[in-house]
């Protein structure tokens, strides 16, 4: 098998996504997002583990009401995933492999990468939107949120960029 093909140039990409998000607004009324499914999901989890304290949670408590496969963003993650499988497959970048710097063992990148999850996740729901959902969609009506969201998403990632460089060259 010849090797990986080259990336996408980035404004194909942009121009790519910018298509995937206007046809998002036009077929389901909602732009992207992800991380209200990953609230949904685990608001069906904690129903399964504990339904009376689930019900009684006033962050999972409304999530309950709804089957969480009825809603367009659990839709959208089944998407998303075979989209990746495919793009993945199809450049020839199908691989299990840890992508890493020089100086960082495989053990500290995982770390690295839940710890760098679970504080995204974190922000996600306290800004009520996530990069795609805030920031894409949000940007895309115009919304002085998703602006905002934008600057500080890319200015925390600069200055944490900063922090990690060590780990990574």
């Amino acid at each position: 098998m010849a090797g990986p093909r080259p990336f996408w140039h980035p404004l194909a990409a942009g121009a790519a996504l910018g298509g995937a998000l206007l046809l998002t607004f036009l077929i389901t009324g909602h732009g992207l997002g992800a991380s209200g499914f990953f609230t949904r999901l685990a608001a069906w989890a904690s129903d399964r583990a504990m339904p009376a304290w689930a019900e009684a949670n006033s962050y999972f408590g409304p999530f309950l009401r709804a089957n969480p496969l009825a809603s367009w963003i659990s839709w959208e993650i089944v998407g998303v995933v075979i989209g990746a499988a495919a793009g993945a497959l199809t450049s020839g970048r199908f691989r299990a492999m840890t992508e890493r710097g020089p100086r960082a063992t495989a053990g500290s990148r995982f770390v690295y990468a839940f710890i760098g999850g679970a504080l995204t996740g974190f922000g996600a729901r306290l800004a009520r939107g996530c990069t795609s959902g805030l920031g894409l969609s949000g940007g895309a009506t115009l919304a002085v949120a998703g602006f905002l969201f934008l600057l500080t998403f890319f200015l925390a990632g600069f200055l944490v960029s900063l922090a990690m460089r060590k780990e990574w060259v």
